[in-house]
């Protein structure tokens, strides 16, 4: 296993909907770590293919636009920093269901994928971070010393999803938000280019009928281990 500089390196994996970024930022907090969620990222991707009006099934046309872009992660008052592409900073414009949606097509291919994963080892590598996504602990960071994997059922997280968009002034339809869970579920599984799955070494957590609270003590126990 790699020796950090800063601290060790949590990945915390798992389903569309399930929490890893509500989670993964209050166990940032805890620790003093730096806290990035890269489904982020790719949404972000996703939100410039949109507003350029591109063809989402272009792997070519998506990565000349990744790699033209200016990615930029800025300091802000909370564990995670302001992700910023082209001098734009990426807030409300990459959290509604259009976005979330792109980002499925945008994140099956292998170049987009081999993009966002060289930036966040570059992002994570010296340790002291909380990173969250669908292959951080299988592909990003196979040598993170602490890998979860954070499961719930897909209406468990419908309803979380709802609830979340409702809390930001959005509208959200419970039964369209299950069947994109249900079919992003399969799609995310069954892919190509590095699928969801537990890491090797990984913890499994299933959330369905636990608190962000006590999901939160427990990956801290599991990190005051892996630092022990």
């Amino acid at each position: 296993m790699l020796k950090r500089s800063r601290g060790i390196i949590i990945a915390i994996d798992g389903p569309a909907g399930v929490g890893k970024s509500t989670v993964g930022r209050m166990v940032a907090a805890k620790l003093n770590y730096s806290f990035i969620s890269t489904g982020k990222m790719y949404r972000a991707l996703a939100w410039k293919a949109l507003a350029a009006g591109a063809n989402l099934e272009d792997e070519s046309g998506l990565m000349r636009m990744a790699l033209a872009a200016r990615w930029e992660l800025k300091p802000s008052d909370t564990p995670e920093p302001q992700l910023c592409v082209d001098g734009v900073p990426l807030d409300r414009e990459i959290t509604d269901e259009t976005v979330a949606k792109a980002s499925s097509f945008v994140s099956k291919f292998a170049g987009v994928r081999k993009f966002m994963r060289d930036m966040q080892r570059g992002i994570g590598a010296e340790g002291g971070v909380v990173m969250e996504g669908r292959d951080i602990g299988t592909n990003v960071f196979p040598d993170a010393e602490v890998k979860i994997y954070l499961d719930a059922s897909p209406e468990a997280r419908a309803l979380r999803r709802v609830g979340q968009l409702r809390g930001q002034g959005l509208e959200a339809d419970y039964a369209e938000i299950l069947d994109f869970i249900i079919k992003r579920d399969d799609q995310d599984s069954r892919r190509k280019n590095n699928p969801l799955k537990q890491a090797e070494g990984g913890h499994y957590m299933d959330s369905t009928s636990l608190d962000r609270d006590q999901v939160v003590v427990e990956i801290l126990r599991l990190c005051a281990q892996a630092m022990a």
